[in-house]
């Protein structure tokens, strides 16, 4: 375990707070069969995130729908009808709930609210998510109070540039330096991290160390973790990141 102390808690969201093997990952899937690509598989997605610059699920999907869609008018196929899909596939559609629901949260409460204590001035989101989606969940498990800065898709460039983290530092009133950490699940993440002057912590998601385990493996040999410590990440953590408590100092 790294013996640095960090003062600043960031955290991404999907992979991070939320699980979204079952929401996010497939409505990135469904929506690229929708459009004739049903080659792409949660693999395929896994690849595109370790290369980089995918951090937006709906222009992700799009890439995905014009490298391996079989349609021959795959062209013609806008971002737009791309994005209108998918959302009907996470939000819901009809009588047909949506793959939101499907959501939960992954680290313990408790965990959360060590770190809310222990991390100055406070706690900041930093997201690929529209706000709507960011606020919604953070209010549906009782998060609103622990965030104090939000940075979400609408508000600028997205992950690997480092403006998000520049932007919730200056929110936060606090200097970017190495005593902030930004804990993200994606390579974009470290990346964006390390480009802001920032420390950056991976965390393996559940879905991705359980596929680990299951070869017998620990965690830290799931491909994005490997990619994201290799993007130089600090440390890599199991999902939950409980053993985060620890490099902050006690409150006071």
């Amino acid at each position: 375990m790294s013996s640095q102390k960090y003062t600043t808690l960031l955290l991404d969201m999907d992979g991070v707070l939320a699980e979204v093997s079952q929401s996010y990952r497939a409505a990135i899937v469904k929506t690229c069969h929708t459009y004739g690509a049903t080659a792409v598989n949660d693999e395929i997605v896994t690849e595109m995130k370790r290369r980089g610059n995918a951090n937006d699920d709906w222009q992700l999907s799009h890439r995905l729908i014009q490298e391996y869609s079989a349609l021959p008018n795959k062209e013609e196929i806008t971002l737009e009808q791309v994005t209108e899909t998918f959302e009907q596939y996470y939000q819901g559609h009809g009588d047909t709930p949506g793959l939101c629901t499907l959501e939960t949260l992954i680290p313990q409460k408790e965990t959360l609210l060590e770190l809310h204590k222990r991390s100055k001035p406070g706690i900041g989101i930093v997201t690929g998510r529209p706000r709507s989606d960011c606020m919604k969940f953070l209010h549906e498990h009782g998060l609103d109070t622990l965030i104090a800065a939000t940075y979400c898709m609408e508000d600028g460039p997205s992950k690997p540039d480092p403006t998000p983290v520049l932007r919730v530092c200056a929110l936060l009133g606090v200097e970017p330096s190495r005593s902030v950490v930004l804990v993200g699940d994606t390579p974009d993440d470290i990346t964006a991290a390390v480009a802001a002057g920032c420390s950056g912590v991976g965390v393996t998601t559940p879905e991705a160390a359980a596929a680990e385990a299951a070869l017998g493996k620990p965690h830290t040999e799931a491909i994005l973790s490997q990619t994201m410590q290799q993007n130089g990440a600090d440390l890599i953590l199991p999902p939950g990141f409980a053993e985060l408590v620890d490099l902050f100092p006690e409150s006071e």
